[in-house]
């Protein structure tokens, strides 16, 4: 894997800079054949998709915008009094909020549509080429679920199409060919044909890449349960039976603290710099949530200096800050003592080899579970439920923390928060809330949150904040794309419900 690394010097200097929305476009848009010599071996281009899926290429603005500043905050998984963190007091930074879009286009889609047209049609990569597809969907999937209407049909095709001035799909659209791609996708892979070399989340294991692409089409399908419930019905009943099996099957990406800035975890680097380091907490409410079930991971990912016992533990409440000004200072929160006194992520979780977790077992089994109490399909809710939260506490020993066992979790699960029909769907989806808190996907957890209206968060009211006192529900288009892309961008953002701002809604967002 190193070696693999190693190339990436290589292969991201032609490939990450190639923009789908981008004015040098004559320029960038190259012929991806040129990457090397003619032996050129696409497994390096599905090394460098899934490295910047994770916010793990350079310093990675979105990793630090997007997910931490933003995403972490609003939906109350950590808490900050650093001003600049806006997304804690729904503030709008358009830099900060366009800065996925400006990364994943480039970093992401460009790339992973090379690796497809790279790929396509050539036997000796059939397993690759349907493993770029999967890629490709689960990319443009994110961008989607956070602006809503983006390139995607067209996104990356500039050499391909010469279509440099890509449309914006309707997330409609988008959805149903997401849904298709991971589903033909994964149909297609076979054991008995190639083993990809270059796959940093699952080693090349076909077995376990049918069961992923299969899961990303169950959380896909489950997007859309309040938007479109037909479609997320025939597609979850499509997932039954084919999903994850284990925390064995949990696709991550294992970094490498030694082997260059590329392969370091971001999460873990932005938290330990300064200002960071000393003033963003574990949120309020999730430490609560912890706390009043007697959760065992509390004192498993969370720690007040040294100190991990769980009664120690205190969460920092969200929309506070510096300002010295009494109602605002996070010195007039009740209960306030020090900063040093609020919780912070346990050590584990901040190392630069600390893995990212792109998808869990644990996430699957909760998904089900919403399936089977929402529609009674996908078998019992209760037994989904337990499976899922279960998972969600034992999956913390990958990241080299203390394992706490599945017959201890169960028994956590029975005598604390055993499945209740008439309170489920918030039980499953507080759960899932707070399962990929702690794999510090913000991302997931934010468009859970939306979907499902679970946990029902406390929103802040800070002075000045832009969206009346309520919790964002996406970020608006770049004012970039104005300038560079204006006939598809001005009917797009003309379009989107509420307006193209902090409230406005994405299609599915119901």
């Amino acid at each position: 894997m190193k070696t693999i690394y190693r190339f990436l010097a290589v292969a991201l200097s032609t490939s990450l800079f190639l923009s789908a929305c981008t004015k040098d476009f004559a320029k960038l848009n190259t012929d991806p054949v040129s990457y090397g010599p003619g032996n050129f071996d696409p497994n390096y281009l599905l090394t460098t998709s899934q490295l910047t899926y994770t916010g793990s290429f350079d310093f990675s603005y979105e990793t630090w915008r997007s997910n931490l500043i933003y995403c972490s905050t609003m939906v109350q998984g950590l808490s900050t009094v650093i001003g600049y963190w806006a997304g804690d007091k729904y503030l709008l930074n358009a830099d900060y909020t366009a800065s996925y879009w400006a990364v994943a286009y480039p970093e992401q889609v460009k790339p992973v549509v090379d690796l497809v047209k790279l790929t396509e049609g050539k036997e000796q990569y059939a397993n690759l080429h349907q493993i770029a597809r999967i890629m490709r969907a689960l990319i443009l999937q994110r961008i989607s679920d956070i602006y809503g209407d983006v390139p995607y049909s067209e996104a990356g095709l500039g050499y391909y199409g010469k279509t440099y001035f890509p449309k914006y799909d309707k997330q409609e659209a988008i959805y149903k060919d997401i849904l298709n791609e991971y589903e033909d996708a994964a149909n297609k892979l076979d054991p008995a044909k190639d083993k990809p070399s270059g796959d940093a989340y699952l080693g090349g294991d076909i077995a376990k890449w049918k069961r992923f692409g299969y899961t990303l089409m169950l959380r896909a399908a489950m997007r859309l349960s309040k938007a479109d419930e037909n479609t997320a019905k025939a597609y979850v009943a499509k997932a039954i039976g084919k999903t994850m099996t284990s925390n064995a099957d949990n696709a991550l990406l294992a970094h490498d603290a030694s082997g260059g800035r590329p392969t370091v975890n971001r999460n873990a680097q932005v938290l330990l710099g300064s200002p960071e380091a000393d003033n963003v907490k574990w949120s309020r409410t999730f430490i609560d949530l912890l706390k009043n079930t007697n959760d065992p991971r509390l004192s498993v990912i969370a720690r007040v200096g040294s100190n991990t016992a769980a009664a120690a533990q205190k969460g920092m409440p969200n929309g506070y800050d510096l300002s010295g000004v009494a109602g605002r200072d996070i010195s007039s929160a009740p209960g306030y003592t020090t900063i040093a006194d609020y919780s912070r992520p346990a050590e584990a979780m901040l190392r630069l080899n600390t893995p990212t977790f792109i998808l869990t077992y644990g996430e699957s089994e909760l998904l089900l579970a919403d399936a089977a109490q929402r529609w009674g399909i996908a078998g019992s809710a209760a037994a989904h439920y337990k499976a899922g939260v279960v998972a969600a506490i034992t999956y913390l020993s990958q990241y080299g923390l203390t394992a706490v066992s599945e017959t201890a979790a169960a028994a956590y699960v029975d005598a604390n928060i055993p499945y209740n029909p008439a309170t489920g769907l918030n039980q499953i989806n507080t759960q899932y809330w707070m399962l990929t808190n702690t794999m510090f996907d913000f991302y997931e957890s934010w468009s859970n949150w939306r979907r499902s209206g679970f946990p029902a968060l406390t929103p802040v009211n800070y002075v000045g904040n832009v969206t009346q006192g309520t919790i964002p529900r996406r970020f608006p288009y770049p004012q970039s794309e104005a300038n560079t892309n204006p006939d598809n961008y001005n009917p797009a953002r003309n379009s989107v419900p509420g307006g193209d701002n902090l409230t406005g809604r994405v299609w599915w967002d119901k």
